[in-house]
């Protein structure tokens, strides 16, 4: 493989001291390109509420493998029609609107870009794979479900899923709606999967990434906030039961609230560098899907129009999840 250029901009997804764009080097990329969706997207489910479409959802998108191909939400809208999802940004081109991406799934990268390498830092290697859909179990404009496969750069199965997304209003938040995603991750028998990311593989600066990974697009830094801190160096690694994301878009101002963190996850947040949150599975400490067992995860998470206050994200977040204390 041709080597990448020295980077001159920090990230994120880059080791310290950078200002560009990190892009695949030179020559590297597929018969896709630079990543760019190819080919028609007719048959990628849409999801309504109330009749309006608030998200479609890319089942097989064709890009570069170094993007970390898988599907995603984009766009994702506000009931105003505020797009609040991003997806093959300039500064990271494998951040792909709200998605399933862990970027050391047993030594395979599955969240694109370059892999953080112990005492080496961030380089392009051939190790990426991809996550593959496989079956529909279910399809309708409110509630998909299916199978898909999480696999190594040879094609090999590192795990099996089974998802569900569903969309639904939020009685008593006209101005709101609810994604609800459903998973679960299994390791095949006689192989426990280690799950990692950029910290657990030695890089400092709180970069757990990789999870639930929403890329979201803002004007401006958004606002973080949880029900007791404010701001991305109070938030980022915080176990709190819902987070906030508060931006405009296009001049539109609109909040996300998230739930739904696991046993042993955290929440990873950027707001400088660009605006994003994940529900990280290895934020300091690897994970371990056991052999033949399963990972699940359920997170929630509303999208409204407006700027709202702490008070106001955590009603929402009270109506995400009622049976919480």
């Amino acid at each position: 493989m041709t080597a990448a250029p020295q980077p001159t901009a920090a990230g994120p997804d880059q080791p310290a001291g950078a200002a560009e764009p990190v892009r695949p080097p030179a020559g590297t990329a597929g018969a896709e390109g630079t990543g760019a969706a190819a080919g028609p997207d007719g048959d990628d489910p849409r999801l309504l509420v109330d009749g309006v479409e608030v998200a479609r959802y890319r089942v097989a998108p064709r890009l570069d493998a170094r993007h970390g191909p898988r599907p995603y939400l984009h766009p994702v809208r506000t009931r105003a029609g505020t797009v609040v999802t991003d997806a093959l940004p300039a500064d990271h081109v494998w951040h792909l609107g709200a998605s399933l991406a862990v970027q050391d799934v047993d030594g395979t990268n599955l969240w694109g870009g370059r892999t953080y390498v112990r005492d080496v830092g961030y380089t392009w290697r051939a190790d990426h794979g991809r996550i593959a859909h496989t079956e529909w179990l279910h399809r309708s404009p409110r509630r998909l479900a299916h199978r898909l496969e999480w696999r190594d750069p040879a094609g090999a199965v590192l795990l099996a899923e089974r998802r569900a997304i569903a969309v639904a209003a939020l009685p008593g938040h006209p101005d709101a709606w609810r994604l609800d995603l459903d998973y679960t991750l299994t390791a095949p028998p006689g192989r426990d999967v280690p799950l990692g990311s950029p910290a657990t593989n030695g890089r400092p600066g709180g970069a757990g990434y990789g999870g639930f990974f929403w890329r979201a697009v803002a004007d401006r830094p958004p606002a973080v906030f949880t029900a007791t801190g404010q701001g991305e160096a109070a938030v980022n690694g915080s176990a709190e039961p819902w987070l906030a994301l508060r931006a405009e878009a296009g001049g539109a101002a609109y909040t996300l609230v998230f739930t739904g963190l696991g046993p042993g996850d955290r929440w990873f947040v950027r707001a400088e560098m660009y605006p994003g949150v994940c529900v990280a599975f290895a934020f300091d400490r690897p994970c371990v899907v056991p052999a033949g067992a399963g990972r699940a995860g359920r997170h929630r998470v509303a999208v409204a129009d407006g700027a709202l206050d702490r008070d106001a994200a955590a009603a929402l977040a009270a109506a995400l999840d009622p049976e919480r204390p």
